[in-house]
């Protein structure tokens, strides 16, 4: 069983900057491709951004393009996700996920670890 552990949100003001980490555990980390999710009150969780097993490739939902930017430390077991210029419309609960297989994806149900979430609030 794998775990994954958000860290890293909270509150800013908009145009302010944070980033969120993720840890996992298990050897085989640097197998699988991670993604990052949000959901906020009142809708469907939805794709923020993906990276492969070895980073090589990234995908990014149109709204947070040019603005975040998801990057991986294998050695650490650890997925990052840097927020910058972020918007009210970014407050959401964020979610880490890993996938059993390297590329990457951008349905929910290609995950199959998910960690409990962190809160991000942007302030107007």
């Amino acid at each position: 069983q794998v775990q994954v552990v958000e860290s890293g949100g909270g509150s800013v003001q908009a145009g302010g900057s944070l980033r969120l980490s993720c840890a996992t555990s298990g050897r085989t980390f640097s197998s699988y491709a991670m993604g990052w999710f949000r959901q906020a009150p009142g809708k469907e969780r939805e794709f923020v951004a993906a990276i492969s097993r070895r980073g090589i490739n990234t995908d990014y939902a149109d709204s947070v393009k040019g603005r975040f930017t998801i990057s991986r430390d294998n050695a650490k077991n650890t997925v990052y996700l840097q927020m910058n210029d972020l918007k009210p419309e970014d407050t959401a609960v964020y979610y880490c996920a890993a996938r059993q297989v390297g590329w990457t994806e951008r349905t929910t149900t290609g995950y199959d670890y998910w960690g409990q979430g962190t809160q991000v609030t942007v302030s107007s």
